[in-house]
């Protein structure tokens, strides 16, 4: 489907497109949810063909979108966890942690289980503030490589955000060991609260990202699934 959108904007010679261009081209293809077509979080999602031109998918606000041949900058490989940076955590089961696989439920086990606040803190017994802010908006206005890309009322979920002694950090959660990730996940709920920050004049000493992610597998002559999780944290120097 995406596809076929990349091509129509090629002919008319205009890279922009709108919730409404997708709806089309989705109804043509019987591409079943319209609003995932130009979701596309990790590079394996973008087709071969578009790959290859080296484009990618911008959100521009509004419900429109922009294909820029930025492929390389707009995501990013996940680093190589190293050998004396993996812990053999003390798991204690709750009632809940299994009932659900979905991103929600990797952070509630990163949280519940205190591997978070070792983490992002160094401290287990830490007690950051929590917020569910979910869905927002936002202007934004920001260049990437030779791109220069402008997001009128741009929306953006914010799965979770944590303070603690004037640090802020937004989350982003999978429940696969993804390769990449698009930048702008992150990017752009950083930019969120260093405008807040500025708006309001909040004593923020830092705010940055934490990317969570999540894999489970069942073993033989396991009552449960062994359980691994993989976290980075990411600072932006130029917001």
């Amino acid at each position: 489907m995406l596809e076929m959108l990349f091509c129509e904007c090629e002919q008319r010679g205009k890279w922009n497109s709108t919730n409404e261009d997708v709806k089309r081209v989705a109804s043509k293809v019987g591409f079943g949810n319209q609003y995932d077509a130009t979701k596309v979080d990790t590079i394996s999602v973008l087709p071969e063909t578009i790959r290859q031109r080296g484009y990618c998918v911008a959100h521009v606000g509004k419900g429109k979108h922009q294909f820029i041949r930025e492929l390389e900058k707009w995501y990013h490989i996940f680093e190589e966890i190293e050998e004396h940076e993996v812990t053999i955590w003390r798991y204690r089961k709750s009632l809940l942690n299994d009932l659900d696989t979905g991103e929600s439920s990797v952070l509630s086990l990163v949280f519940n289980q205190h591997i978070l606040h070792d983490f992002l803190y160094e401290d287990v017994v830490a007690s950051p503030k929590i917020y569910v802010p979910g869905r927002t908006r936002i202007d934004l206005e920001y260049t990437v490589g030779n791109s220069r890309i402008r997001a009128v009322e741009q929306q953006m979920e914010i799965d979770l955000t944590l303070e603690y002694q004037s640090t802020v950090t937004v989350l982003e959660a999978k429940s696969s060991f993804l390769q990449d990730f698009a930048i702008y996940q992150l990017f752009h709920p950083v930019c969120f609260y260093v405008q807040k920050a500025k708006e309001l004049k909040m004593n923020v000493k830092e705010i940055n990202a934490c990317y969570v992610l999540k894999q489970s597998r069942r073993r033989r002559g396991l009552a449960y699934p062994t359980t691994s999780v993989r976290l980075y944290l990411y600072t932006f120097d130029d917001v």
